[in-house]
């Protein structure tokens, strides 16, 4: 190898070990920054709110008779935390709802708990009292697996061991696939636009799985997703994390087409509901 060829190979060697360490420093001050985020805002969601959702009430329109056991699970946003007033949270807006559009009486429990991962939802579910059934179960949960960085695939698995036991009881099933987080305003860049795959992605992923074990999925982020995005002032509570009572209002409204649809209330779905893909599974 002649001398001009050995120094144009030497320059390019020089260069590209400049470029990788140029780029590892990168990767490693946007890790450090993604982590001290990702740590700020974790102090600072729901502080405002505290950590108990306002408890909702039990039965709604009695007068009804009939009755219907709905089942809320999840996480804060199952729980209802930002709402002001038990009657604001998610369970209480979607029994009012359901009981009026069946004139049925609904008998609402919910097991959901602020903070709660997929993970921790088995354990809800082992906290009903022996031999309850629900009608309908409603789950809300993603956002703190994506938060807390738990891989897709283990958060899925997660959840399939929360719904085949609901699905072999007798249980319909209905799932609100994580949020998009990022049309959360707490989140700031670029930790915001890494939080929205991952969520999205999450989301992706639970509808897939709920739908091939015969369960109904409603995509959060295309039912209620844009008034968030254009209405953040009304729709989120001071955290600007959790939905507000108008937030909530909103979500019920939005989730209910595929509650009505899974206790067989016939019915064309809007955009982002997703019925069961080829019935329901043996589980």
């Amino acid at each position: 190898m002649s001398d001009s060829l050995r120094r144009s190979a030497a320059r390019v060697l020089l260069a590209s070990a400049a470029l990788v360490g140029t780029t590892a420093a990168l990767v490693a001050v946007l890790g450090g920054l993604l982590h001290r985020q990702a740590h700020a805002v974790r102090g600072v969601i729901g502080k405002p709110l505290g950590e108990r959702a306002p408890l909702a009430a039990e039965v709604y329109k009695r007068k009804y008779g009939d009755p219907v056991d709905l089942l809320l699970l999840g996480d804060s946003i199952a729980a209802g935390l930002g709402a002001a007033t038990p009657d604001e949270t998610l369970g209480a807006q979607l029994a009012k709802r359901l009981a009026k559009k069946t004139r049925r009486t609904v008998r609402l429990r919910s097991a959901a708990h602020v903070g709660s991962e997929t993970s921790m939802v088995r354990a809800q579910l082992a906290s009903l009292p022996a031999g309850y059934r629900a009608d309908v179960a409603v789950v809300v949960v993603g956002g703190n697996d994506v938060t807390h960085r738990v891989r897709t695939a283990d958060s899925v698995q997660h959840l399939r061991e929360v719904l085949e036991p609901l699905l072999a009881a007798g249980t319909e099933v209905v799932v609100g696939t994580c949020p998009d987080l990022g049309a959360l305003p707490a989140l700031p860049q670029p930790l915001r636009a890494l939080a929205s795959r991952s969520s999205r992605q999450l989301a992706a992923a639970q509808l897939d799985l709920v739908t091939g074990l015969g369960g109904h999925a409603v995509s959060l982020a295309e039912v209620v997703g844009p008034f968030f995005i254009t209405q953040p002032d009304d729709m989120f509570a001071v955290d600007r994390f959790h939905p507000s009572g108008a937030g909530y209002r909103r979500t019920a409204k939005a989730m209910l087409p595929s509650v009505l649809a899974a206790l067989g209330h016939e019915h064309p779905l809007p955009t982002g509901h997703y019925p069961p893909a080829v019935g329901r599974q043996d589980v």
